[in-house]
């Protein structure tokens, strides 16, 4: 084992960690990103929710033995404790693995299931820190949830790919007249359902839950439809319950421009993807204007990261 990188890891963490804690601290939030692959060497994705670490580990480019691998992880797991100040019996350790088919990445690992509720912005969520890779609140959405929080006051919203509801659940709370949530997952609608009754929001005549497919749907309605959208969508999705598999760098103007026809003139559209090099056709999109708002939308704790490209367009 190598001494001076594991010391090397142990200064990287203590260093952002006494950064990002001031500024955690100072914003009175309580979830954040610590550490993401800062060093090769050690691919952690690591995430503080309230009290409880997320460790997620990357696969390596390169192999260690089993034997090896487990003396590693036992070190630098001693180094995170000691510096977070979090008990093992807090820690959750989850290991990623790039899937060949690009298959979706809220896949199940194992039958687990363990919910806790954290707070954000005075809002409360659950999430599942035990048997899926991905925990049911995307951090790197912080700053996107609050804009729309702010827009939402007297709109019609309409929250597509909602996962697990986060978005819905702060336009209810900026005072939105309505809120609906599409997904074409029965598991996430009824998690985005149970965020919104969290947080008191139980109107059925308000607050709707569409099980579909977020193409088909779009179709399916009337033109001045909603007056805010966010768009979320996977970077890929070949779920067999859609009728066509969704590849979003392909097709996002078809998606972008079926959205913006359901909505209002004057409409906001909240569009992000977490495609890296996804690349926007502007020219194909109908709308009145496209501004790029990836660099204010991210977060003090995804800073240096500005990774997931994030556009406001009005209609």
């Amino acid at each position: 084992m190598d001494e001076d990188k594991l010391a090397m890891f142990r200064n990287r963490l203590v260093k952002v960690f006494r950064h990002l804690k001031k500024s955690a601290k100072r914003q009175a939030i309580t979830c954040y990103r610590v550490y993401d692959h800062d060093i090769p060497e050690f691919p952690f994705c690591i995430e503080l929710y309230g009290d409880q670490l997320y460790i997620a580990e990357y696969k390596r480019f390169y192999e260690l033995g089993e034997e090896e691998h487990a003396t590693w992880l036992v070190e630098c797991l001693k180094i995170i404790t000691q510096i977070l100040e979090i008990p093992h019996e807090r820690i959750h350790l989850r290991q990623r693995k790039k899937k060949a088919d690009r298959t979706d990445q809220y896949e199940k690992i194992n039958s687990e299931k363990q919910l806790y509720i954290v707070n954000e912005a005075g809002l409360e969520f659950k999430i599942n820190l035990t048997d899926y890779l991905d925990t049911g609140l995307f951090l790197d959405h912080r700053t996107t949830r609050t804009m729309v929080r702010k827009e939402a006051k007297n709109k019609r919203v309409l929250n597509l790919f909602c996962y697990t509801g986060s978005f819905s659940v702060y336009a209810a709370s900026g005072g939105a007249v309505s809120v609906t949530s599409v997904d074409l997952s029965k598991t996430y609608l009824n998690w985005a359902e149970e965020n919104m009754a969290l947080n008191h929001f139980f109107d059925i005549q308000r607050y709707q839950f569409i099980h579909a497919d977020v193409k088909q749907y779009l179709r399916e309605l009337g033109d001045d439809a909603f007056d805010l959208v966010i768009l979320d969508p996977p970077s890929f999705s070949n779920s067999k319950r859609m009728k066509d598999f969704l590849d979003i760098q392909r097709d996002h103007v078809t998606l972008l421009n079926d959205t913006l026809s359901v909505m209002k003139i004057g409409g906001q559209l909240f569009f992000s993807t977490n495609l890296r090099k996804f690349w926007l056709d502007a020219e194909a999109i109908k709308a009145s204007s496209i501004k790029d708002i990836t660099k204010v939308t991210t977060a003090f704790d995804f800073q240096g990261r500005e990774d997931r490209p994030c556009y406001l367009l009005i209609k």
